[in-house]
């Protein structure tokens, strides 16, 4: 598929998918967010693709929504389709991320705000260097927070912190991010997207299918108690099973001491 507001590329195993409104600090317009929705379909549906990083193009990740590109009278009347939309883009979006069962990473190259915040608290992990930068925003703009961003951030950070962020709407710097664990890795220099394809590749390394099992069973056990949790890993063993060449190779390479070769097979 092509698209015009975001870069999808390949890099191995590893996707890169660059939000691309560099002009705008990459503000979600309608068009953006539908090729967004329309990447991770792709890259979900794509087994040579085992891991998948989120990032921006120029000086910002992203700066959330787009205020400018509000649909005009001009256009006429949304589709019905559309007006009976319960969730509305900042659902859909939340669920395309949290949805994409192979390993997500968020690159923060810049300004994480907002919607664009949300987007990276959406993924399984954050990278991040010194110029990585979150802020909420929401309540500026006598909002209150959506895009799955009151799921994700009390879960990441914890309710207080989460709190104090939406609260105030102070903005967090990168050697702050890290020390809550807005990000969980803090990298040095500028070559962030090399640092960020390195530790993709480092995950890629390992069985396809089991990892996308242990995402399944991580996202489940978030929210159930031990019991229920205790149910699903037994169900998730099964399902990592399922690619017999790969638990094959698995006990092979450890025996012969090297490095194993899974194909998700």
């Amino acid at each position: 598929m092509t698209y015009e507001n975001l870069i999808l590329d390949r890099h191995e195993q590893v996707a890169v998918i660059t939000l691309n409104r560099p002009e705008k600090l990459n503000a979600l317009s309608r068009d953006l967010q539908d090729e967004m929705r329309a990447a991770a379909a792709e890259v979900k549906g794509d087994d040579s693709i085992r891991a998948v990083i989120w990032t921006g193009a120029g000086r910002g990740f992203c700066s959330g929504a787009d205020l400018t590109g509000r649909q005009e009278a001009s256009e006429g009347i949304p589709p019905q389709e559309d007006r009976l939309d319960e969730m509305g883009w900042v659902g859909r979006q939340a669920l395309a991320i949290y949805n994409l069962d192979k390993p997500t990473i968020a690159a923060v190259n810049g300004v994480a705000a907002g919607a664009g915040m949300s987007l990276a608290l959406g993924c399984d992990m954050r990278v991040g260097n010194r110029n990585a930068r979150f802020k909420t925003v929401f309540i500026e703009r006598s909002l209150s927070p959506d895009s799955g961003m009151s799921f994700f951030l009390p879960r990441i950070v914890g309710y207080s912190r989460a709190a104090d962020l939406i609260f105030t709407s102070r903005a967090v710097d990168a050697e702050e991010a890290y020390r809550i664990g807005l990000l969980d890795r803090l990298f040095e220099g500028d070559d962030l997207i090399g640092q960020a394809v390195e530790l993709a590749n480092e995950i890629s390394g390992w069985p396809p299918v089991a990892m996308r099992s242990a995402k399944r069973v991580l996202q489940h056990n978030m929210n159930v108690g031990l019991e229920d949790a205790l149910r699903y890993e037994t169900a998730g063993l099964g399902f990592a099973r399922r690619a017999p060449s790969d638990v094959a190779e698995s006990r092979k390479s450890f025996i012969e001491k090297r490095k194993p070769a899974y194909t998700g097979e």
